[in-house]
């Protein structure tokens, strides 16, 4: 039998709460007794017999207690008594010893959270919580969403031969990242009074995808909503020849934007240049904006985009609701889904720098990748033991999927539990999911979900599939996020956004390292732990603060008090 264990122990668990203090003895007493006293004085030639006789009393008052245990008064001489009060102690000093053994006796033998059998996890049954599908209602009526375009409300947007020049952009990245590129774009094009050319979706040489704009998202919506906030055109204007070289041309193209730049920084140095040549390529354009240093206008601009102006297409609306729709039927009858956003794909195991149980061949074949991929990361090899410690101490590794199945049952979700798993290749293949898949059998992905029929018109463009993922994930009663990333961001703001009604869970990875490596912790003690920090991280209300993400949090200025 192997159990589920890191082999470090990360220090010891604080406690919950602290304890209160208990008191063996009354203050009233001594005043009570000083009140006698004072009612009634003795005489002065008294003072020193009383005084002692006193004394003698306060003595023995302890052994009044013994006395009734024993059948004897304290203030009889008895040569017994004082053997009978060792034989007493000494007595309870063994209960004491015995308990205290048992207790270190238990704890060396007392077995991990959940014990490994081959490769299936048991771990003790957890009672379903009433609220394990859905966050209170209370807290989801305080807010509503409030980004949408106006209706009679008409800004009037100069003509496009009007306007301070055309920006263009090579949105970067996989879906999510291209998703937030192209908002960003929208915001800078309202920013310098720009019109801006429809963002092309560049190749990503992980992602190795040659997919349009017009292949993913309703184009015509797009620019439709966006028509009294930024003046958008589908292509280059026929008037401008260098189309070939608008990025290659140092001339008109603007690079070393800083990330995260202030709405001043276009004003100040990329309008001027605009305003020149006419039509301006940026370039790089992930994170080139920031949250707290533009207008609020702006930001709610951003929202703007995300949630109403860029659409799926209606193809991939109808497939993602089919495949929502078989999630909460599988049994034949109506049941709420989760949707588990797993990130332990080999890149991100690669790119994490986080030690994993594996085999010593395992382990070799990762050094060898990570020696590629990252090789002025990587160096000799010789300081990454350390720094696998430090990040897994820090909650900055992905979280396995053993770890995983383990954190789900100590919610309270049964092993009845319907799961649609959005991952990639899981790095370990089957082995490694077998823990999950054992504890919560009921665990699908779209190809499981879908014929082969029915997939193979969105497989010509990862993205699209890609798309499929992030709708149904959208739609889930649940949502549970294993890392960061911008998939699972947008995801949780989506569903902020939509009122917090739907459960967004944000594991604290921090604490369960800690928890995953404290041989000493029991389940019970584990379980409240998981309930009572995770209480508040099922994306509930959350103020926003200074360098906020706005893609995660959209509670201000894209949503209002209710």
């Amino acid at each position: 039998m192997a159990e589920l264990r890191h082999s470090a122990s990360f220090g010891p668990r604080a406690t919950s709460s602290p304890m209160k203090r208990d008191s063996d003895s009354s203050p009233l007493i001594p005043s009570a007794a000083a009140d006698h006293h004072h009612l009634h004085p003795l005489p002065d030639d008294d003072d020193d017999e009383e005084r002692d006789r006193h004394s003698l009393k306060d003595r023995y008052r302890p052994l009044q207690y013994l006395s009734s245990f024993f059948g004897d008064d304290p203030r009889v001489p008895n040569p017994l008594h004082s053997s009978r009060i060792s034989l007493f102690c000494t007595l309870l000093l063994i209960l004491v010893g015995l308990l205290s053994l048992f207790s270190i006796v238990n704890k060396l033998n007392a077995p991990y959270l959940c014990k490994k059998d081959g490769i299936t996890l048991i771990c003790p049954h957890v009672k379903e919580s009433p609220s394990l599908w859905e966050n209170p209602l209370s807290s989801t009526t305080s807010w509503k969403p409030c980004a949408e375009r106006r209706d009679g409300v008409i800004e009037e947007l100069p003509p496009e031969n009007e306007t301070n020049g055309y920006i263009f952009i090579h949105a970067e990245g996989g879906l999510n990242q291209q998703r937030i590129a192209i908002c960003n774009a929208v915001a800078v094009a309202k920013i310098m009074n720009a019109t801006l050319i429809l963002p092309v979706l560049k190749q990503d040489q992980i992602w190795k995808d040659q997919t349009k704009f017009e292949d993913i998202f309703d184009v015509d919506h797009f620019i439709d909503y966006l028509k009294y906030d930024v003046r958008i055109v589908r292509d280059i204007p026929e008037w401008f020849t260098d189309k070939t070289e608008l990025f290659s041309s140092i001339r008109r193209t603007v690079k070393n934007i800083p990330k995260y730049a202030p709405a001043q920084f276009y004003i100040d140095n990329v309008l001027p240049r605009i305003k020149e040549k006419k039509i301006m390529a940026l370039k790089p354009f992930v994170d080139r904006l920031g949250y707290d240093n533009v207008p609020p206008e702006i930001n709610k601009l951003r929202c703007r985009v995300n949630y109403h102006a860029l659409k799926f297409l209606p193809d991939i609306e109808q497939m993602a609701d089919s495949l929502a729709s078989r999630m909460r039927n599988r049994t034949g009858s109506s049941n709420p889904y989760m949707a588990l956003h797993l990130r332990f794909e080999k890149g991100m195991v690669g790119l994490s720098f986080c030690d994993f149980v594996g085999t010593r061949e395992e382990k070799a074949k990762m050094a060898e990748y990570r020696q590629k991929e990252w090789p002025r990361r990587y160096k000799n090899g010789s300081h990454l033991w350390q720094l696998a410690l430090q990040k897994r101490k820090e909650g900055r590794c992905p979280l396995e999927p053993g770890e995983v199945a383990v954190i789900l049952r100590a919610m309270g979700y049964p092993k009845e539990t319907q799961i649609y798993v959005a991952s990639g290749q899981v790095y370990g293949g089957q082995n490694r999911m077998a823990p999950l898949r054992n504890m919560f059998p009921n665990l699908v992905t779209k190809e499981e979900l879908a014929t082969k029929e029915e997939l193979d018109g969105f497989r010509k463009h990862v993205t699209s599939l890609a798309a499929l993922d992030f709708l149904v994930c959208l739609k889930s009663d649940v949502f549970v996020m294993t890392h960061g990333g911008n998939f699972a961001k947008l995801i949780i703001g989506a569903r902020r956004y939509m009122g917090h009604r739907l459960k967004s869970i944000k594991p604290d990875k921090g604490l369960m390292s800690k928890s995953f490596g404290d041989p000493y912790m029991g389940w019970a003690t584990f379980v409240e732990d998981v309930v009572v920090t995770h209480q508040t991280r099922t994306g509930l209300p959350e103020e926003t603060f200074p360098n906020y993400d706005l893609w995660e949090n959209p509670l201000t200025p894209c949503m209002c008090k209710a």
